[in-house]
């Protein structure tokens, strides 16, 4: 997801008017009538006073010399709570064998992502970049603590002092002391406000393979515990009827055979759907098999995919009076697009997210008392949404947060729409019996929230020397901001990777506007949000420019970047370009394509070996290059870049989620095919060596392999590619 939550501004349809209420109102409107409260005050009211000890709310150290990491993101895979150990390891100079991670509490106030409006939440790829100084600066302030201990009880200047892997030692007399030991005299002390950091030059830990995952063993061994394997005693098990066209409502519903159902304990309507509550799993699943619901459709999505693109093109043609959102201009457009023109169209299909594991949580209310214990993505808006539906304080929702098995987005959205289900039902419930709401993966697959169905043109006059002298580009597509408090009607992302571009900033004129459409449909980010497809449309043109113009790709990009000062997109192609071998020879029926494009504050440049088999692209070896700051975890880094081609990979080739008659017709991954790993390509990775912050690392790597592949095909077939997937249904 995109680093695009914007603080609360505006009250939306909250609690009853009850003096509780009244103060979740003024939570989510950004607690205006709270004089003096900051947004992280007004967030956590209600939260349980906590005390850290003497490390503060990041770093717990035990007696038996344990340093535990306290993680206010989510773990979904992407090893993040490995980097952000290490960052404190680092600073603190412990032993990295010795150190652990644990999931913070839910609160805004202490544990806020300021890259994401001051709620705490995970996404944007901002996990290690939000969290860089601010770990360095809790790891070097506890490492301070110890000297000063140390100098005290040996009554020796702290210059004369050492630490090394949880070791202080004094170096002319040669006494040391573990952490442990020191412990209690730490204890008398208060943190320096402004430690010293490290110079990068003197890193041991951060940007060496050292920097491993410390969840893997647990993985293997299947000792890892996801909200599926929460068993907590009395729990009921859950699953909601949801309507099968967007948008439609619960008219009218006979529960009589659901239950009949033996371990159906009891069926009710919530407000998207109608739950069936059971003893177990299998209960609730034949309950809601034996549900009989009338839906009210007279608001619902009736449009096939085919009719919501073609009224997109409809809006580009001007056949519909909408408002335009420019999104980036320059020069005079009025007179700049005469004579001949290249243009090109791209046609992007809804995605679903596919996450290994489906949507699911549990929740236990009691009165106004609400726990949750699942895979929460953005802690904040779970707790405000879940304090809506119980009329309680936002910082009283206590949320327990696991590990989650895949998300790309998913696990965070603006209305919190499983975790929300499962707290109604809670509530209904009552009397804090745990109740683990279960959704199957065709309710997932079914269930929206869906990377937005897109259409790009562009129309463009180039110069003489075949680069491009006016940009004419249109966006059409959904807002995945939509519901977001604070969201406006323009949603930025729509368009990030467009704006700003390289190309764009390299071009006299320009004439970019976007529409947002609207639709019953519910849309979000996926991974990597805008770039998903505004890469694409990019660096497809931008190849398909390069040989009209009879120039090498490669060399026509750093032309534009030169004229741009993106100098590290020319650093980046370089590189690739390099290891990749370009422009040296392959067997026949193989191209290379090139792509490169900068999301989330890192710039990746990647070159695929592409070639046909049985008519479908099959791409063999994938080559990036990567500028993300530093790195502080550089074998993490390839692996999101390996996880993220892949992934990328997999929606280009296959990925399309279809309406007929507004109905989704994937059901599973029988009909919504992903990546085999014997389809999988060979990911080689190179980082760029870079003093400047972390950046993004989870994302980036997803967006350009499509491009890629398309421009090795352009090659191999001399035709453009005008929509994805490649391989059609």
């Amino acid at each position: 997801m995109n680093a695009i939550v914007k603080t609360p501004k505006t009250a939306s349809k909250l609690a009853t008017a009850t003096r509780r209420g009244v103060i979740v109102s003024a939570t989510a409107a950004g607690g205006a009538l709270l004089v003096g409260c900051s947004m992280g005050d007004v967030l956590s009211m209600g939260a349980k006073k906590q005390d850290f000890g003497a490390f503060g709310p990041f770093i717990k150290i035990d007696p038996d010399g344990w340093v535990t990491v306290f993680n206010k993101h989510q773990e979904m895979g992407q090893g993040n709570h490995a980097g952000l150990a290490a960052i404190v390891a680092e600073e603190l100079d412990a032993d990295w064998d010795k150190v652990r991670v644990q999931p913070s509490a839910a609160n805004a106030k202490i544990y806020a992502n300021t890259l994401i409006g001051g709620l705490q939440g995970t996404g944007g790829s901002t996990a290690i970049a939000n969290s860089w100084t601010q770990l360095r600066t809790a790891g070097a302030a506890a490492r301070a603590m110890f000297v000063q201990a140390a100098s005290v009880r040996w009554t020796t200047p702290t210059k004369d002092i050492t630490v090394k892997d949880g070791v202080v030692s004094h170096v002319p007399s040669g006494r040391t002391v573990r952490f442990a030991e020191l412990l209690p005299d730490v204890a008398k002390l208060t943190p320096p406000a402004q430690p010293t950091l490290k110079k990068p030059s003197d890193f041991t830990l951060i940007g060496t393979d050292r920097v491993a995952r410390k969840d893997s063993l647990a993985k293997s061994t299947g000792t890892a515990g996801y909200t599926q394997d929460v068993h907590l005693p009395n729990m009921l098990t859950a699953m909601v009827a949801h309507p099968t066209r967007f948008g439609a409502t619960v008219a009218s519903f006979d529960a009589t055979a659901a239950r009949a159902v033996p371990g159906v304990v009891d069926v009710v309507k919530i407000p998207t759907g109608v739950a069936v509550i059971a003893e177990n799993t299998y209960a609730a699943r034949k309950g809601r098999e034996a549900l009989k619901v009338t839906w009210n459709e007279d608001k619902a999505e009736k449009r096939s995919s085919d009719q919501i693109m073609t009224s997109y093109k409809g809006v580009v043609a001007g056949k519909s009076d909408v408002k335009w959102h420019a999104f980036q201009t320059a020069g005079d457009a009025a007179t700049a697009f005469g004579g001949e023109l290249f243009h090109a169209t791209y046609e992007f299909p809804f995605l679903a997210h596919a996450t290994m594991e489906p949507m699911n949580c549990v929740a236990q209310v009691d009165g106004r008392k609400v726990k949750l214990t699942f895979a929460s993505q953005i802690q904040t808006l779970d707790q405000l949404n879940a304090a809506m539906v119980v009329g309680t304080l936002p910082g009283a929702v206590e949320i327990q947060t696991l590990p989650a098995g895949g998300s790309f987005g998913r696990r965070g959205n603006p209305t919190s729409d499983y975790a929300t289900e499962c707290v109604h039902i809670a509530k209904h419930v009552g009397g804090g019996r745990p109740v683990k709401l279960v959704w199957t993966r065709e309710d997932d697959m079914t269930g929206g929230r869906y990377r937005p169905m897109v259409l790009h043109t562009v129309a463009i006059r180039t110069d003489t020397d075949g680069y491009p002298a006016a940009w004419r580009h249109r966006v059409v597509t959904q807002s995945t901001t939509k519901g977001l408090p604070g969201a406006g009607a323009f949603d930025p992302s729509a368009v990030e990777g467009t704006k700003d571009s390289p190309y764009l900033k390299a071009t006299p004129v320009v004439d970019g506007q976007a529409y947002i459409a609207d639709s019953p449909v519910t849309t979000l980010w996926w991974r990597s949000v805008g770039a998903t497809h505004t890469a694409m449309a990019m660096e497809h043109t931008i190849d398909q420019l390069a040989h009209k113009a009879g120039k090498d790709p490669a060399d026509y990009r750093r032309a534009l970047y030169t004229r741009a000062g993106a100098t590290r997109h020319i650093a980046a192609l370089n590189l690739a370009c390099e290891k990749a071998g370009w422009g040296q020879p392959l067997p026949a029926g193989t191209a290379r394509g090139l792509a490169v494009h900068e999301s989330f504050g890192t710039v990746v440049a990647q070159v695929a070996e592409v070639s046909l088999v049985d008519g479908k692209p099959r791409v063999g070896r994938v080559v990036c290059a990567v500028d993300c700051g530093v790195a502080v975890a550089p074998d993490l880094v390839k692996a999101q870049m390996e996880g993220g081609t892949c992934y990328g990979l997999s929606a280009a080739l296959y990925g399309a989620i279809t309406l007929k008659d507004g109905v989704v017709e994937q059901q599973n991954f029988d009909t919504y095919q992903v990546l085999r790993m014997n389809e999988a390509p060979t990911v080689e990775t190179y980082i760029i060596a870079s003093a400047n912050p972390p950046s993004g690392a989870g994302e980036p790597g997803t967006p350009l392999i499509a491009p890629a592949v398309a421009n090795a095909l352009l090659v191999l077939t001399g035709k453009p590619t005008t929509s994805l997937p490649f391989v059609k249904a």
